[in-house]
């Protein structure tokens, strides 16, 4: 497994643990997309964390479940382990706001897990909580315009 850190500079004053949501959802390698699936209707959220024992091993979306499963013919047992990305992008509670909102834009990512020092998830960080949380609605409505840029198919 492959995770990245978004940024290792601590210049701005506001961090990630003042906007982040904290204590998220998480589902593990083997529970079901179904279950899944489910969590993300229940609580009206397009993706969700991988973990195991509170560490990130990846992401799974909507989108994973439709095009990585249900696409490919899988039935709902099938394994989130089957749908999920791996090579997760994060970032850490003390990392800066500014320094999350340009890792998103570069990555063009609406929504990060939030990791502490000792690599255990912590909190998901979403555009809309920067916007809502730091006041920069500004900034934020510039990267949401670059995250939104269409990209070029991975094809």
């Amino acid at each position: 497994m492959q995770t990245r850190n978004i940024s290792q500079t601590t210049n701005a004053s506001l961090r990630l643990r003042d906007v982040m949501t904290r204590d998220p959802v998480y589902v593990g390698r083997d529970d079901s997309i179904q279950q899944a699936a489910k969590l993300m209707d229940d609580l009206n959220i397009g993706a969700l964390p991988v973990c195991m024992n509170g560490r990130l091993e990846g992401m799974i979306t909507d989108r994973d479940i439709t095009v990585r499963c249900t696409a490919a013919g899988r039935n709902a047992d099938a394994k989130v382990s089957e749908a999920m990305s791996t090579g997760t992008e994060w970032c850490r509670e003390d990392d800066t706001v500014d320094d999350a909102r340009a890792a998103m834009a570069e990555r063009q990512i609406r929504r990060m897990p939030v990791v502490d020092r000792d690599n255990k998830l912590v909190g998901m960080v979403s555009l809309g909580d920067i916007a809502t949380k730091s006041g920069e609605i500004e900034k934020t409505g510039d990267t949401f315009a670059e995250v939104s840029n269409p990209s070029a198919p991975d094809r």
